[in-house]
């Protein structure tokens, strides 16, 4: 019985074994078979067969663009088909069939979606949802380029015109906003707003992107939708106008004081005085009291009266300013030997100028470092002088920026003396100025006119013609000159008495508006009928200021003046000049490195 019982139980287990391994054989049998052309080893590798799948993926594709797809044709438009170019709808689709003829279907909302159905060989349409206008892959085509310029330009012009129009309708909302009283919660009120953060934040995604989405073009035309509506609530149109009106005025005024305060600000920057030219001064000062009192004495004292000799004149109290023009006139001169350089400045950086070039004397030229102080003269005789002329900017009313007009006081032994200013470069040799006829007048200088443009830079820009005394002596059409590189005859200048004429219409100008606030104003009435006109080459303006002075003319020129409140010294100094000024600049000099004065 029990042999019986263990026969059954084996042969159950063998029938179970059976059923379980046979249907395992089958299959496994059966997937073999299907994947015959596979090896055993690629089969194995599960990461090996997916990338054999996409490479045949990849292969199908290529020969189908190569057999099948083709790039839409170039179609060139003239200025008045660019409406058919680019569909205003989001909807309906521009067709374009073999012919390349195209027919639109405009949705006033903007000419902001293309979408082309190009069918070539049974082919998909090809839908393009945006309109780029910046990015796009140019096509090297020489031919082609023109065309693609002119598409881009054209895309933009219809671009700025769906931002002019949010705009419109943001300022319209607004206006209708404040119809509303003041804490009015409604839905309508609530709608108005939320249309204009939607418009305003779609105007920001444009600024940034370069292109108008569908997106923007529903929210466009949900704001038109609200507007109509608020046109509903408000029919009152004289009541519109007079709050425009007032908006207008305000948003004026808003930009008047903007830019009131931009002059300002612009002219605050330009004259104040960088933390590292401020420490460079101290170090050179408390340098200076270490010396003993006969090493504080510049050399060559016996050639500052000599009048056979070549002289220059710089008034100012920047030390690393006056140090790049005596630097660049010397390094340009043909006779460095017979070159002197007289600085004058006031009593506070006397030591700080001395002591630079003290501690960077030059081989050949000579320099005298003096102080407006030690003429004695200038607060007695011309007090006049220094009072204010109705200007805040400390430096129209500046000693130094009026000692100008008393050089035969100051240099009472020469004959002819350049006055340079501060903010200037020498690049050619200057002692050809001594050479200039001057023909009986008094000062040699640049004309600042506009040869294209005769009402540029003429005296009635600056000068008051209204009053009687102003019209009657001067010509409203005489050209200005510029102040920075003028060459100056002393004789003639006191055979003439140009100081004491100077004098006259200052006082005259401390009565009644005769002109705008600074010494140029003033400068060009009292050498009236005394100047002579030099070469344009002997002087090139603009450098302070963005006039897009051309490397041409900056190259050609004797001179290259920084007239303007962007001076190479500052960080708000234009780039594309500064290079001319720094290269005349030692900044590996220990006390620039140490008070963190670099380029």
């Amino acid at each position: 019985m029990r042999l019986y019982r263990r026969c059954t139980r084996i042969f159950i287990l063998c029938l179970l074994g059976v059923s379980v391994f046979v249907p395992i054989f089958l299959l496994s049998h059966k997937l073999k078979h299907l994947n015959s052309d596979v090896s055993d080893e690629f089969a194995e590798d599960l990461s090996i067969i997916k990338h054999r799948t996409e490479a045949r993926m990849l292969s199908a594709i290529q020969q189908e663009e190569g057999e099948g797809l083709k790039e839409p044709p170039f179609i060139v438009y003239k200025d008045g088909d660019f409406s058919s170019a680019v569909s205003f709808s989001s909807t309906e689709d521009t067709r374009i069939g073999e012919s390349g003829s195209i027919a639109d279907k405009a949705n006033p909302l903007g000419k902001t979606v293309i979408n082309h159905d190009v069918k070539e060989d049974g082919q998909k349409s090809l839908q393009v949802d945006r309109l780029p206008i910046y990015g796009a892959k140019e096509n090297p085509q020489p031919n082609q380029f023109q065309h693609d310029q002119n598409v881009r330009s054209m895309a933009r012009r219809a671009l700025d015109e769906k931002v002019t129009e949010m705009k419109d309708q943001v300022v319209r909302a607004k206006a209708y906003l404040n119809f509303v009283p003041p804490n009015s919660s409604s839905h309508f009120v609530k709608e108005l707003k939320l249309r204009i953060k939607e418009v305003e934040r779609a105007m920001d995604q444009i600024t940034n992107n370069f292109y108008l989405s569908r997106s923007a073009l529903r929210k466009m035309k949900a704001m038109n939708s609200t507007l109509l509506k608020a046109r509903r609530i408000y029919p009152d149109c004289s009541a519109m106008v007079k709050k425009l009106s007032a908006m207008t005025y305000n948003a004026e005024e808003q930009v008047r004081t903007q830019k009131i305060q931009e002059t300002f600000l612009a002219e605050l920057g330009g004259r104040t005085i960088p933390k590292g030219l401020h420490c460079l001064s101290m170090k050179l000062t408390a340098e200076y009291f270490t010396l003993e009192p006969e090493k504080q004495v510049l050399p060559n004292k016996d050639k500052l009266q000599d009048p056979e000799l070549y002289h220059f004149a710089v008034f100012s109290d920047n030390v690393l300013a006056c140090s790049v023009v005596v630097n660049s006139t010397i390094s340009t001169a043909r006779e460095p030997e017979r070159i002197v350089f007289h600085i004058v400045t006031d009593s506070f950086n006397l030591p700080a100028m001395s002591m630079w070039f003290l501690l960077n004397p030059l081989d050949k030229a000579t320099i005298h470092v003096e102080s407006i102080d030690n003429f004695g003269w200038l607060s007695t005789r011309y007090n006049a002088t220094l009072q204010k002329e109705g200007s805040v900017d400390p430096r129209y009313i500046s000693a130094l920026n009026h000692l100008r007009f008393y050089l035969p006081d100051v240099f009472p032994q020469l004959k002819k003396v350049v006055l340079l200013d501060h903010d200037v470069v020498v690049q050619r040799d200057l002692t050809g100025l001594w050479n200039i006829n001057m023909r009986g007048k008094v000062n040699g200088a640049v004309e600042t006119c506009n040869q294209v443009e005769s009402s540029f830079r003429r005296i009635d820009m600056f000068i008051n013609f209204t009053d009687p005394m102003v019209a009657k002596k001067f010509d409203a059409k005489t050209c200005t000159w510029a102040f920075g590189m003028n060459v100056f005859d002393l004789k003639e200048w006191r055979r003439q008495n140009i100081t004491g004429i100077y004098h006259k219409y200052l006082h005259l100008g401390n009565k009644r508006p005769l002109w705008k606030a600074g010494s140029l104003p003033i400068g060009w009435i009292t050498f009236y009928k005394h100047i002579v006109a030099l070469d344009r080459r002997w002087q090139v303006l603009g450098l302070g200021y963005d006039s897009g002075v051309g490397p041409a003319d900056i190259e050609q020129a004797a001179v290259i003046h920084f007239d303007g409140i962007s001076k190479p010294w500052l960080d708000i100094g234009l780039t594309k000049y500064k290079h001319y000024w720094t290269k005349h600049v030692n900044y590996e000099h220990p006390y620039l490195q140490q008070c963190n004065i670099h380029e």
